[in-house]
C-alpha cells in the first residue's frame, strides 16, 4: 500500500513538471535540454492569435477600400498630424523594451531592475495614451465621427479599437506593478509578468502595422 501511494505521488509530480513548459511558470522550473517554454499563459496566447486575426481582417478591408478610393484617402491622410503619431510609436516601442527587460530581469533575480523597467513601460505607455486620446478628442471637436464615411470611418474604428487594447494592456501593467511592489514575482514565479508582456507586445505589433498603413502608405 505504501509503495502504491509513493508511485502515485511520484507520477503526479512528474505530470505537473511536464505541464510547466506549456504554461510558462517562470525560470524557477528547470527545462531539460531540447524543451521549449511558451512564455505566459496558454489562454492569453489563444486570445492574442484571435486578436491578430481580427486586426488582420480589418487591415485587409482598409487596404482594399483605399485601393478603390486612393485619391480621397490620400487627401484625408495628408491632414493627419504625423509627429504625435511618431512620438506615440516611440512610446509604445520603449514600453515594449521596458516590459521585455522586466521579464529578463526577473528571470535573473534582479528584482529592483525588473520593477524599474516595468515602470518605464507604464510611463511610456501613458505617453501614447495621452497623445492618441488628444488626437481622438481633436477629431471629435472637428465633427469627424464613425459616420463620416470613407477614410475617417476606418481611421477612427481602427485606431479607436486599438486604443481600447492599449488601455487594457496598460491597466494590466498597473496590476502587475502593484503585485510587484508586494514581492509577488520575487520568488521564481513571474509567469504573470510574461503573460501581460505577451499581450503588450501584441498591442505594439498591431500599432506598428497600423502606423505604416495609415500614416506612411500612400
Amino acid at each position: 500500500m505504501s509503495q502504491a501511494s509513493s508511485l502515485t505521488s511520484r507520477t503526479t509530480n512528474e505530470a505537473l513538471t511536464l505541464s510547466v513548459p506549456v504554461h510558462g511558470q517562470g525560470r524557477g522550473d528547470r527545462l531539460t535540454p531540447g524543451e521549449r517554454s511558451l512564455s505566459g499563459d496558454l489562454a492569453m496566447w489563444g486570445l492574442i492569435v484571435a486578436e491578430l486575426a481580427v486586426f488582420g481582417l480589418l487591415f485587409f478591408a482598409y487596404a482594399w477600400q483605399r485601393r478603390s478610393h486612393a485619391e480621397a484617402y490620400a487627401t484625408a491622410q495628408a491632414t493627419l498630424a504625423l509627429w504625435p503619431a511618431l512620438v506615440g510609436t516611440l512610446g509604445l516601442l520603449t514600453g515594449s523594451f521596458g516590459v521585455a527587460l522586466a521579464v529578463h530581469a526577473w528571470s535573473q533575480g534582479w528584482h529592483a531592475l525588473a520593477r524599474a523597467a516595468l515602470y518605464l513601460g507604464i510611463v511610456s505607455g501613458a505617453v501614447f495614451i495621452l497623445l492618441k486620446g488628444a488626437d481622438l478628442l481633436s477629431l471629435g471637436g472637428r465633427g469627424i465621427s464613425l459616420s463620416s464615411g470613407g477614410f475617417w470611418t476606418f481611421y477612427l474604428f481602427l485606431t479607436g479599437f486599438h486604443y481600447l487594447h492599449v488601455l487594457l494592456g496598460w491597466g494590466l501593467l498597473l496590476v502587475v506593478a502593484w503585485r510587484a511592489r508586494r514581492g509577488r514575482y520575487d520568488h521564481g514565479d513571474y509567469s504573470g509578468v510574461e503573460t501581460v508582456a505577451a499581450y503588450w507586445h501584441m498591442v505594439d505589433l498591431v500599432w506598428v502595422v497600423l502606423f505604416a498603413l495609415i500614416y506612411v502608405a500612400r
